[in-house]
């Protein structure tokens, strides 16, 4: 099956890749506003692996601190030289993209990308959501490596990775970005799409836009529990956020932001508390864990529906929580561990679910 986008598609598709972003993810609306741009008049074709035969793809997708890539958008040069540089070190063509992560920002890079290269793009990619480090794409997870690839910044600068883990990417990434305005492109070896696809999350675009399409069909003022059954997923309450709690951690020289919040279910007085990091991570109705990553715990404003971010909920908002299933890609148990909440140093296992 193929998908096609058109420009009045963009808006289901940018609250989609959010929802997928369960609170992280990086700020969907510039990028989506230069997908517009890009697009124009024209349409994209999401395309089933299998309907490709002999291609070879990238995965791609922006690294880094979404905050300040804010502050300077990529101009699209960044994702031909990265592409290019990985080409070469590799000398073999990229002849199609992929999304690394399906959620956030970067559920819309590689489709800027497509239109900017004039490359067909395969709807798939290496998460089915948004999680915040490079060991969690499905093909680490899988035992692949993640190297060959390059990083392209906006200034022109350059780099090729090889023969180093996951890990070890990782620490390249951020003393590349550390050094460099805080982001960059990364491409990752163009691979022949049979073998790509077998380690993906085959669809995720594909999901994204029929969520962003069925959460327009939601009018305002929707009651919650009609919201969560429209989207697909399960209502835990809605409220006020009566508090939040916000620290930085450091781990190996990067720092991250560890988070808490609080809502009282309007109906039932009933506490949510939900643990984040730059996703949120862990649900907990009066203190029983209820649902956890990898499925998506999902803040919406309650006049508006919309999505907010882990770092744009504030005390005092008037809320809709709600879970979504996760991709059943992660559910089987040598797979979850890695995106349980143990893999985010919280002492709890996985809460998912039930699979449809």
């Amino acid at each position: 099956m193929t998908t096609v986008v058109r420009a009045q598609d963009l808006e289901a598709l940018v609250v989609g890749v959010t929802l997928l972003g369960s609170g992280g993810g990086g700020d969907t609306g510039a990028f989506g506003r230069m997908l517009r741009r890009r697009l124009g008049a024209g349409e994209l074709v999401l395309r089933d692996a299998a309907d490709l035969p002999g291609v070879s793809v990238s995965p791609i997708g922006v690294v880094g601190a979404t905050s300040v890539l804010m502050e300077k958008l990529p101009s699209g040069g960044e994702f031909e030289t990265a592409v290019r540089a990985v080409s070469r070190w590799t000398g073999a063509d990229v002849t199609a993209l992929m999304s690394l992560e399906a959620g956030g920002l970067n559920g819309l890079t590689a489709l800027i990308a497509a239109l900017d290269l004039g490359l067909p793009v395969v709807d798939a990619d290496l998460m089915g959501r948004a999680l915040p480090r490079l060991d969690q794409f499905s093909w680490a997870v899988a035992g692949r490596s993640l190297t060959p690839c390059a990083l392209s910044e906006p200034s022109g600068q350059v780099i090729v990775v090889d023969n180093v883990d996951a890990a070890g990417l990782e620490r390249a990434v951020r003393s590349f970005v550390a050094q460099t305005g805080g982001w960059a492109v990364l491409a990752l070896a163009p691979t022949p799409i049979e073998a790509a696809a077998v380690d993906a999350v085959e669809g995720s675009l594909t999901r994204a836009l029929a969520l962003g399409q069925a959460h327009a069909a939601l009018e305002p003022g929707t009651a919650p529990a009609a919201v969560a059954d429209g989207l697909g997923g399960r209502l835990l309450g809605s409220g006020r956020v009566e508090e939040v709690a916000r620290h930085v951690i450091a781990d190996g020289g990067a720092a991250f932001g560890r988070g808490s919040l609080c809502v009282v279910d309007s109906a039932s007085r009933a506490v949510i508390r939900i643990e984040t990091e730059n996703e949120y991570l862990l649900a907990l109705v009066d203190g029983t864990p209820v649902v956890t990553t990898p499925d998506l715990l999902c803040v919406l404003d309650h006049r508006t529906l919309q999505p907010i971010a882990v770092d744009g909920v504030r005390a005092g908002d008037e809320v809709v929580v709600l879970a979504l299933p996760g991709p059943t890609w992660w559910r089987r148990p040598d797979r979850l561990l890695h995106v349980a909440p143990e893999a985010f140093g919280l002492a709890c296992p996985p809460q998912l679910l039930e699979a449809s």
